[in-house]
């Protein structure tokens, strides 16, 4: 099979590392402001005002993926308790003990970065706990494997691998290569399906994010058209790092 990768230059990768360390910055400032009382509009606009006074777009405001009716109205994506990725932030009040999942994007000097995190409000389950930790060492376990030489399918199994069975893995959705465009080729399972993939290769950027959810790894879009919930009601954890292949071990672009 033939994969369309558009592999990024030096001055490229420059301007990524840029972007990624605005990025992380912003995620890191937004997730300070989670807490219960707040609304998830709240979030979005602390978010797009980060972005746009570091002197970056948020990626996602406006950006119309394949298959939407009408562009994305965030700056942010925010999604709550069984929201498992794509919420649009709104009227809802935060409270104790929920769940939520960060997932933005910044295009600096026309490159563009990925990164998501899921952070408790408040005093939340150790079920929860526990889910935010499994789903944040899974992206780690696919980051560990996204090794020069290796394949895309190496990376799906190692997350997987990472992910006890009791948990659903969601299928539908998966990671992707993001750089020119918010979405690029290849995409990145979170689990084997049995393609190998393209070979991992120096100047191949990628954004890792498995999505993990309590119960069934079945998922329903609603009606807004594109927030997915899980189709149990149970809830769903998010991390995403937007990363880079290197000779050597792979560099995670979104971290300050």
């Amino acid at each position: 099979m033939k994969y369309d990768i558009k592999l990024k230059n030096e001055t490229d990768i420059k301007h990524l590392r840029e972007s990624g360390k605005l990025l992380a910055r912003a995620l890191k400032a937004t997730a300070e402001e989670v807490k219960p009382g707040v609304t998830t509009k709240y979030l979005n606009d602390f978010f797009h005002d980060f972005v746009v006074k570091g002197g970056g777009e948020p990626a996602f405001l406006n950006y119309q993926p394949f298959g939407a009716d009408y562009p994305y109205p965030g700056a942010i994506c925010i999604s709550v308790n069984d929201e498992v990725v794509h919420g649009i932030g709104g009227d809802y009040v935060l409270k104790e003990g929920d769940i939520i999942g960060l997932d933005g994007g910044v295009k600096l000097k026309g490159l563009i970065t990925d990164s998501a995190i899921t952070v408790p409000v408040g005093k939340v389950s150790d079920e929860d706990a526990e889910l935010l930790r499994v789903t944040q060492e899974a992206m780690m376990a696919g980051i560990r494997a996204a090794i020069c030489g290796n394949y895309v399918n190496d990376i799906s199994k190692a997350i997987e691998k990472a992910i006890p069975k009791k948990y659903g893995i969601v299928k539908i959705l998966s990671g992707h290569g993001v750089g020119y465009k918010v979405h690029e080729e290849p995409y990145v399972p979170n689990f084997d399906d049995g393609v190998k993939g393209p070979k991992l290769v120096p100047g191949l950027v990628l954004a890792i994010e498995p999505m993990v959810n309590l119960g069934t790894d079945e998922v329903v879009l609603t009606n807004d058209g594109y927030t997915f919930v899980t189709e149990d009601g149970k809830k769903s954890a998010h991390f995403e790092h937007t990363i880079l292949i290197t000779e050597d071990k792979p560099e995670i672009i979104t971290i300050q």
